[in-house]
């Protein structure tokens, strides 16, 4: 189902006629829709578990249903990340009602990720794992800086959630984590984790993967001395060369590749 032509914004050089780069699939009816997002889900959770992201039964991704945008596909609770097929997902409306599947959905979930759908009506999918570098990352209380290439994706694109208060049991403390989120494309929950998101799985899972990156980068320098900062102008400009909706899914491509190559029964 994916198209391919030339990719504006991209970091691309000049292409002879007839070379072309794969792009999102457009026009979809909402079945193709759902379906893409479903494979694109389970492949997320494939690769988070292939990374070290799991933790118990801590962590979920969701994606939002194209036919109704009040309900959003996740993980079961208790379900391991290497694990998870498309027929797994289940679907939960923003009340937290079990609209499709025979298992339940984990309440932390629910209460994070239906608020955080609901105050970004942009947003298809959020990601939120207890990955090692962020949530020891998280800790410090402070954003990513711009010390790297890869960390100016998130330059003054990524919120901190500092009122930790536990498990996340009530759908108030996931308003205010949307709060927290704003316009941005990710939120530093502090002493918990990271949480991306994106206009679609992918974009929304390469956040997560390159955030947890950049994190462990800047644990490695601020352990080795004071790192330099790339001044405020060029980060900017990097962060719109590197991201956006186009560059995120794109960035999720071979990861997708290899890991529909490797686990093909993630489609199941």
């Amino acid at each position: 189902m994916t198209t391919t032509a030339a990719a504006p914004h991209m970091s691309v050089g000049a292409m002879p006629e007839g070379v072309t780069l794969p792009l999102p699939p457009q026009n979809l009816s909402v079945e193709e829709e759902r379906q893409v997002r479903k494979q694109e889900l389970a492949a997320a959770f494939r690769l988070f578990a292939r990374f070290g992201f799991s933790e118990g039964v801590a962590g979920h991704i969701t994606a939002r249903d194209p036919e109704n945008p009040s309900a959003f596909w996740v993980n079961p609770f208790g379900m391991s990340f290497s694990q998870i097929r498309v027929c797994d997902l289940i679907l939960v409306d923003h009340d937290g009602k079990l609209l499709q599947g025979k298992r339940p959905v984990n309440n932390a979930a629910f209460c994070i990720h239906s608020e955080v759908h609901r105050a970004r009506p942009d947003v298809v999918a959020a990601a939120h794992t207890h990955s090692l570098h962020g949530k020891a990352f998280s800790s410090l209380g402070v954003p990513l800086e711009p010390i790297t290439q890869d960390a100016c994706a998130f330059f003054e694109d990524h919120g901190i959630y500092s009122d930790y208060r536990g498990v996340v049991n009530d759908t108030e403390e996931g308003r205010r984590i949307g709060v927290a989120l704003g316009e941005g494309k990710a939120v530093v929950l502090q002493n918990h984790g990271l949480l991306t998101v994106g206009s679609s799985v992918a974009e929304a899972a390469w956040y997560f993967i390159t955030m947890e990156r950049s994190c462990q980068a800047q644990l490695l320098a601020m352990a080795a001395g004071e790192p330099k900062l790339i001044d405020a102008e060029t980060a900017r400009m990097v962060r719109d060369q590197i991201s956006g909706p186009l560059p995120g899914w794109f960035q999720f491509r071979p990861l997708w590749d290899q890991i529909t190559a490797d686990q093909p029964d993630l489609f199941d």
